[in-house]
């Protein structure tokens, strides 16, 4: 069973969990969005849509939340299962928000265009390292200049005792929030398709890139958000 196939199967109940496995939810989420904002809310001061590309978008949480922080945003969305784009699709026509979706892999060609704001949540680390990194790139081209790329990640620990302690207290957190033995087993399932890198490395593939600004906005042990911004003309 590939990736997709599994968070494909899932997208029904997918949402219902988000706060318990992400125990930094709104400071995770919220730090993202912050990231995002000020070229969209710049493009809007000019007279002109901001276009926002939601990479791995799943059920559309990034989108939402970007949405509301920048009413008037025109979102395109990518990713591979299409069960949860349909229910990204769903919450975004219930709220009016202008809203494009894309079924494709993260290795596939990006959709044509410029963005103000290439945005990611807890997606890029199904890639391996080379994947990640032609990601980037591609991610870095389709900006606008003095657009942004935000990546709201599972990252992971930079020696093998930190990646345990991540783990270690990941599992005290969402146990103090409610998850049971299932829902643990669940995620844990899903997580062996998981291949994350460290901050550090991402931030210098973004620079690498061609990224400038770049840096790690947010950290709570295994969730991370960095990013950085293409360089105006």
């Amino acid at each position: 069973m590939s990736v997709t196939d599994v968070f494909d199967a899932v997208a029904g109940t997918y949402d219902e969990a988000r706060r318990r496995l992400v125990p930094c939810f709104d400071a995770f989420y919220g730090a993202a969005v912050e990231v995002a904002v000020p070229p969209l809310r710049a493009a809007l001061a000019a007279g002109r849509t901001p276009d926002v590309l939601d990479l791995g978008a799943g059920t559309g949480l990034l989108s939402l939340l970007l949405s509301a922080a920048v009413p008037g945003a025109r979102l395109t969305l990518v990713d591979g299962a299409p069960s949860m784009l349909a229910v990204a699709a769903g919450h975004l026509a219930a709220r009016g928000v202008s809203h494009h979706t894309v079924h494709a892999d993260l290795a596939d060609p990006l959709p044509e265009g410029r963005y103000d704001a290439v945005v990611s949540a807890l997606a890029i680390h199904h890639l391996d390292d080379d994947g990640k990194r032609g990601l980037y790139r591609r991610a870095a081209d389709a900006l606008a200049p003095g657009g942004v790329f935000v990546n709201a990640e599972q990252v992971a620990g930079p020696t093998p005792a930190l990646e345990r302690r991540y783990d270690e207290v990941w599992m005290a957190r969402i146990a103090e929030l409610g998850s049971d033995a299932e829902e643990i087993a669940a995620s844990r399932g899903r997580m062996r398709y998981d291949r994350p890198a460290t901050v550090a490395d991402q931030c210098r593939w973004l620079g690498e890139a061609g990224l400038v600004d770049v840096d790690c906005f947010f950290k709570e042990w295994r969730f991370a958000v960095f990013g950085g911004r293409r360089p105006p003309e």
